[in-house]
Formats: structure tokens, C-alpha cells, sequence
């Protein structure tokens, strides 16, 4: 079969390392190393955890608005709400593998940034619709046009880093997230007070002020996101020599720059990545479960609406500190495994709390489930930061990376619907059905964690004793073409 995509934008290793023009050029300076790398960290890693953060905000936001009247002025009785949610996700799965590909098509800078304008601009018709049916609608598009960030983003960073540098910078940027969770809580309270301007309620400025910022940040940041390495704007021809040889260096002969039916069936075959997105849809459903529904369940607790909004953030800013916590221990100790077990525990024993608060006289204090809700959130985010880059940092090559981002986290979102569907508005204030089922799905994704542990324990293994080195007999275009199956490439615990 043909070559089905030639990979014009990708890192040419050789190439750069050539043009640098000498043999010195080819040892790696620890001094130069750092230098680079502090330039990464401030070109690459701040102005994406601007722009995921207000993507995420903008993308949860609904939860906020939805206990400001929401519900009220657009006549949605029963289900509506989680069906208004749901939506969201169908574009969003569906759509991310094609934008990734396609991200390799287009600058990042471009493609990015016209993602965000887009967003923006349904984020604003969701404050202006007079509908339950313009409301869905306005899901379905934000859904759609917020599909390629995330991934997109993911990939780009993982083009700048080595393997057990990734996890730390990944993590700083995820908890962006984290941290419009809590500025989303405050922002709302905030804009809530504008009820009654130009005849809008509260709840409608909380869309059309989010949305106007995003448009004119994501007009902005054409100017400020990164493209891929190469064409790096902040990077003279010797950093970029040197990006080059360290990603070289980081992921040995595990290329796969060209896309063919090799290739693709390598991606499609991986239970690697197949067990990396089962986890992703277990840790999904809990957290997106929550983002959309914590300022309803803190309102179901006893507290107003502008008390849950405010009490919002100090569970997600505890949040933030503990995955940040995490995520330096892991690239530490260069182990995953561990760290994902602890969180999903944690979590666990919140849940567990949460489905025997008993009833509201003879039952658990109002501190007691905001514990339990602390446990739960905490736990949820040490362990889905984790629970990506460590898929991330066991795919070799370009094609087998992008894929594998796109796939576990296009596909894992999926999790996303589950978690729109099981709080039922009938089981308020208890919600047996939406924490026994993210109870559920936490102890699933620990078992799968642990297989995926053993699994690649057992792969190194078989790496070790040699038994993979039958691939070294392979054509030569079919061996530099393998990813992570090359027999010399070792996976991540």
C-alpha cells in the first residue's frame, strides 16, 4: 500500500542535527540543556494552560449556570439537563482522532487559535438562545469545535520533551482545568450579579462574558502558540539541533514517521492503547461527572447557589496542589503505577462516603460529605493526568503518539456521557445511581491499571532476554518504521 500521508511537518532529526554543521554540535551540553529547556517551559507550557483553562470553563460552565436559573428560563423539566451535557461529547469523541491528523497538516499556531475563536463565539450564542432545542444545539458545535484543543495540545508539548520530562509539564498544564474549576466557581458568583442588565438573567452573562474573552484571546494567541519544533520561532538552529538529538537520544530507533498499512495496523493491533483508553473512560466519568455536577451537589448539601459556587474553590484549589504534588513525584521516581492506584483509593473511600450520607436528620454532616467530596476530587485528578502521560510515554513515534492521544482521549471521553447520564435529578439529594456508578468505574480502571502495569512489566522483560529481537531481521523501512516495537525501546512502570 502506498504511503497514505507523507509527513512533511514532521521533526526531521537528521536534517536539523546536519544543518548545525559540525561533530560537536552532536554532544549534548548540560549548561545549553537547560537553557533550552527553561525556553521551552516559557514559550510552550504557559500560554496553552491559558488557553485550556478558559477552554475548560468554558466547557463546564453550563453547571454553574444551571443552578443560577438555567433550567428555569428555558423550560427544561426532568433529564434535559444531563441530556444538554451529553450532547457535548458526541463531536467531541468523534472528532478528535481527524483533528490530530490534521494537526499535522496545519500550524499549530493556526489551527489552535481558530479553534478557540470558533468556541468563543458558540460559547456566547449558548447566553442568547431562547430555547432548550437552541441550548442543545449550541452543545453539539461547542462540542465540535473544542475537539481538537486538548489532544492537539497534548501532542504539541510531547514534541518538546523528553519522555520523564513530560509528566510534570503535562500535569502544570492540565491543572488549568483545575484552576478554572475554582476562577469558574468565583467568575460565576461574579457575573450572577449582573441579573437584570439589558433584561438578561444572571445566567446568561456568566456565557456571553466567558465567550466574548475567549474570542478575543484566541484572536491573540495565533500570535503567541508554538508551532512543532522545526519551525519554532523562539529556537535558534542550534537549540533546535539540540531538541532534536535529545528527543533522538530519549526515543532511540522507536520512529514511526510514515503512515502506512504497517503502521496503522500497528496502532489499531496495541493493547496499549486500547487499555489506556478503557482507563481514561473509568477516570473520565468521574471527573467529568463532577465538574458538571459539584455546584449541584454542594447546593443539594444545604448551600445556595452563591454558597456552592464559592465553595467550589478550595476543592479544586487543594486539587491543584496535590496533582502538582503528584505529578513531580512520579517523574521523580520514574513510575506511574503506584500514584494511579493511590488516587483512584482515595477517591474511592469519597464515594463511599458520599453513598452512605444517610438522610438529611439521621445522616452524615455537611463537613463530612464536603470531605468526602475533597477526597473525591483530589483523588479523580492525581490519577487522570497521570493515567495519559503514561500511555503517552510508552508510543515511539510521531504517527503512534498522535494516534494514541487522539484515540484515548477521543474515545475515553466517552466517559463523559456516562458521567452526564447517572445523576438523575428524581435521586437528588443522595444520587445512589451517579456515585455507586463512578464508584463502579474507579474500581475498573484500578484493575486496569494494574494489568497494564504487568503487561509492560512483562513486555521489558521479554525486551531483556531477548526475545523481541527477531525485528531486527525486518526491512529495513518496516524497522525504522516500528514505534514503540522496536526491541530496544523499554516501557514506563
Amino acid at each position: 500500500m502506498a504511503d497514505v500521508m507523507s509527513d512533511s511537518k514532521q521533526l526531521n532529526v537528521d536534517s536539523i542535527i546536519d544543518d548545525s554543521g559540525s561533530d560537536s554540535s552532536r554532544l549534548v551540553d548540560p549548561e545549553a540543556e537547560r537553557r533550552l529547556l527553561r525556553k521551552c517551559d516559557i514559550h510552550v507550557i504557559p500560554i496553552l494552560w491559558i488557553l485550556y483553562a478558559t477552554s475548560f470553563l468554558d466547557r463546564i460552565n453550563l453547571g454553574n449556570a444551571k443552578i443560577e436559573g438555567l433550567e428555569k428560563d428555558l423550560h427544561m423539566t426532568g433529564n434535559d439537563y444531563n441530556v444538554a451535557t451529553l450532547m457535548f461529547f458526541v463531536p467531541y469523541i468523534l472528532l478528535e482522532v481527524p483533528s490530530n491528523v490534521l494537526l499535522k497538516r496545519v500550524a499549530p499556531s493556526t489551527w489552535l487559535s481558530l479553534l478557540m475563536v470558533l468556541w468563543g463565539i458558540i460559547t456566547v450564542c449558548q447566553g442568547l438562545t431562547q430555547s432548550y432545542a437552541g441550548l442543545v444545539v449550541c452543545r453539539v458545535l461547542l462540542g465540535t469545535f473544542e475537539a481538537g484543543f486538548f489532544p492537539g495540545s497534548i501532542y504539541l508539548i510531547s514534541m518538546y520533551y523528553k519522555r520523564h520530562e513530560f509528566q510534570r509539564r503535562y500535569t502544570v498544564f492540565f491543572t488549568s482545568g483545575l484552576v478554572a474549576g475554582a476562577f469558574g466557581g468565583l467568575l460565576a458568583f461574579a457575573l450572577a450579579k449582573m441579573k437584570g442588565l439589558g433584561g438578561y438573567n444572571g445566567w446568561r452573562w456568566i456565557f456571553i462574558i466567558e465567550g466574548l474573552f475567549t474570542i478575543v484571546l484566541g484572536a491573540i494567541s495565533k500570535l503567541l502558540i508554538p508551532d512543532w519544533p522545526e519551525q519554532a520561532k523562539f529556537l535558534n538552529s542550534e537549540e533546535k539541533a539540540l531538541l532534536a538529538r535529545r528527543l533522538q537520544n530519549d526515543g532511540g530507533p522507536a520512529q514511526m514517521n510514515v503512515l502506512n498499512r504497517q503502521s496503522l495496523m500497528l496502532v489499531l493491533k496495541d493493547w496499549k492503547i486500547w487499555t489506556g483508553t478503557l482507563i481514561y473512560v473509568c477516570m473520565a466519568t468521574s471527573s467529568y461527572s463532577t465538574a458538571f455536577f459539584i455546584p449541584t451537589i454542594l447546593n443539594e448539601f444545604g448551600y445556595s447557589a452563591s454558597e456552592a459556587q464559592i465553595h467550589t474553590i478550595p476543592v479544586y484549589a487543594v486539587t491543584t496542589v496535590v496533582t502538582l504534588a503528584a505529578a513531580w513525584g512520579t517523574d521523580r521516581l520514574r513510575h506511574r503505577y503506584a500514584f494511579t492506584m493511590a488516587g483512584i483509593t482515595l477517591a474511592a473511600i469519597g464515594y463511599i462516603i458520599l453513598l452512605c450520607q444517610g438522610g438529611p436528620k439521621d445522616g452524615l454532616s455537611v463537613g463530612v460529605k464536603y470531605m468526602a467530596v475533597f477526597f473525591v476530587v483530589v483523588g479523580i485528578y492525581i490519577t487522570q493526568p497521570i493515567s495519559i502521560v503514561w500511555l503517552s510515554n510508552n508510543m515511539g513515534g510521531h504517527y503512534k503518539r498522535a494516534f494514541g492521544a487522539a484515540m484515548q482521549i477521543g474515545i475515553g471521553n466517552c466517559g463523559g456521557i456516562i458521567g452526564s447520564t447517572v445523576y438523575l435529578a428524581k435521586q437528588a439529594p443522595k444520587y445512589p445511581a451517579g456515585y455507586g456508578t463512578a464508584l463502579g468505574m474507579l474500581l475498573f480502571g484500578g484493575i486496569l491499571c494494574t494489568g497494564f502495569f504487568l503487561g509492560l512489566r512483562a513486555e521489558n522483560k521479554k525486551r531483556d532476554r531477548g526475545e523481541r529481537d527477531y525485528r531486527l531481521e525486518l526491512p529495513k523501512e518496516q524497522l525504522e518504521n516500528l514505534g514503540d516495537d522496536h526491541p530496544e525501546f523499554r516501557f514506563t512502570l
